[in-house]
Parts: C-alpha cells; sequence; structure tokens
C-alpha cells in the first residue's frame, strides 16, 4: 500500500503540473493586466485542490483546528513551525485564503513551481545577499499592507520532527513592520508523511490555526520584544495540545 500511495501521490502532481500549466500560464499573463487580485485567488484555489488531492493520496489523517479564528479579510502573517516539505501542502489545503511565502532562490529556477510560487504572491530570497534580502522583506512587507497575506517559518529550515527550533533573529520583520495580524500554526507529523522513508506514509496529522494576534494594539517596544516570544509560546502550547489554543 505505501508502494501505490507514493505512485498516487507522484500520479496526482504529475497531472496536475500537466493539467495547470496552461491555466498558470494564462493567469500569469493576466495578471500583469491589472487582473493579479483575481488571479491570486484563481491560483490559490488550483494550489488547494491540488493540496488537498495530495493529502487525499496519501491516506493520511487530518486532524485541524481553529480555521474559523483566520481572518479573512486584510493583511495577515501566518507564523508556523517548520516540520517538513508536507508544511506548504497542508497550509495551501487549509489556510482558506491565498498567501505567499518567502522561498530560497534557488526555487526560482524550478519550471512550473516558480510561476506558481510568484502566482499566489511568493517571493524569492538570496540570504547571502543582505541588500537583496532586506528589498525582498520589504515587498513582503508592502504585500500584507495591501491587504494580502504571507506564511513565514521563522526557524528557517525544517525541524523534521525534532521539536521546535531557535527562532532566527528578525524573522517575523514581516508582521512587526507591517502592523499585520498574526495566526501561529503549529503543525505535527508532517516529517513522518514522505521524508523519513521517502516513501508516502498514511501518518496521523495535526494542523492547529491558533487566535489570531492583533500587533496593531500592541506599543512598540512589545512588538520590538516580546512578540517573538508570544507566537513561539502560542505554538509550543499548540503543538502540546493546549486546552485553551486548541479550539
Amino acid at each position: 500500500m505505501i508502494i501505490l500511495r507514493t505512485f498516487l501521490a507522484f500520479c496526482v502532481t504529475l497531472f496536475s503540473v500537466l493539467a495547470f500549466i496552461p491555466i498558470g500560464i494564462s493567469a500569469f499573463l493576466l495578471s500583469f493586466l491589472g487582473l493579479r487580485r483575481p488571479m491570486s485567488w484563481v491560483t490559490y484555489r488550483l494550489a488547494q485542490t491540488w493540496a488537498r488531492a495530495m493529502i487525499f493520496a496519501s491516506g493520511c489523517p487530518m486532524d485541524v483546528q481553529g480555521r474559523d479564528q483566520i481572518p479573512m479579510e486584510g493583511g495577515l502573517c501566518f507564523i508556523s513551525n517548520h516540520v517538513g516539505y508536507f508544511d506548504i501542502i497542508l497550509a495551501l489545503a487549509y489556510a482558506g485564503r491565498p498567501f505567499g511565502f518567502v522561498a530560497k532562490k534557488e526555487l526560482l529556477y524550478l519550471p512550473f513551481f516558480n510561476i506558481w510560487i510568484s502566482l499566489l504572491g511568493g517571493l524569492f530570497i538570496d540570504r547571502k545577499n543582505v541588500r537583496k534580502a532586506i528589498k525582498t522583506i520589504n515587498r513582503g512587507i508592502k504585500k500584507i499592507q495591501d491587504g494580502g497575506a504571507m506564511l513565514i517559518f521563522p526557524e528557517g529550515t525544517r525541524s523534521k520532527g525534532q521539536g521546535l527550533l531557535p527562532f532566527r533573529s528578525g524573522a517575523i520583520k514581516l508582521a512587526t513592520n507591517s502592523l499585520a495580524a498574526i495566526v501561529p500554526v503549529a503543525i505535527t507529523g508532517s516529517y513522518e508523511v514522505l521524508e523519513r522513508t521517502g516513501r508516502i506514509r498514511p501518518v496521523p496529522l495535526r494542523v492547529v490555526f491558533c487566535p489570531p494576534i492583533i500587533t496593531k494594539d500592541m506599543n512598540g517596544e512589545d512588538r520590538r520584544h516580546k512578540l517573538t516570544d508570544q507566537v513561539r509560546l502560542d505554538i509550543e502550547k499548540a503543538l502540546g495540545g493546549t486546552p485553551e489554543l486548541v479550539r
């Protein structure tokens, strides 16, 4: 069954690539004609369909909590722990609104995926070039201030099931500098789906969307010095199943 699920997931991805290429190219071109916002929704819905098909193909039992707490309008930052490659699939499947994410620049050269990351509002960052990295972060801040959403992985790398890693310095600047609402996200089990063995396994997965943190109501001192700790604490509590956060 594991080999069959792996083959099925591969077929879903291959079919999606072939089926969505003409749609993706059309959306990419239309976005330059002033239709970026509606094309963002079209792209997101297609990506959501692919993500849910991947979850179905994997056979993973899902426990998703707190989706009703996600603000559907206005600038927003999802800040999530990063367990494995399947995290993006889970976010696409259940976030309920379009979002971009900051991807390493190497993905810019990956055919098909580079177009979809761009259409979703994603940004490619060169971490080795500070000036370019700052420029990318500022673009992300502008996207959020314009009412968009971004997903941030403040650990900077995948934990591979080893627990919540330390947050990188300045990792949530997109949220603090844009005064956006923050929804902490806690993901459990995604490393076990594929990366542990290299084959798709139907392991239990859990995604918790925590209550939003309204940063515009905080004073500057709290945003600079306490917000990171608050976000980390909310994620830690949700990973541990603390009742007041798991709803």
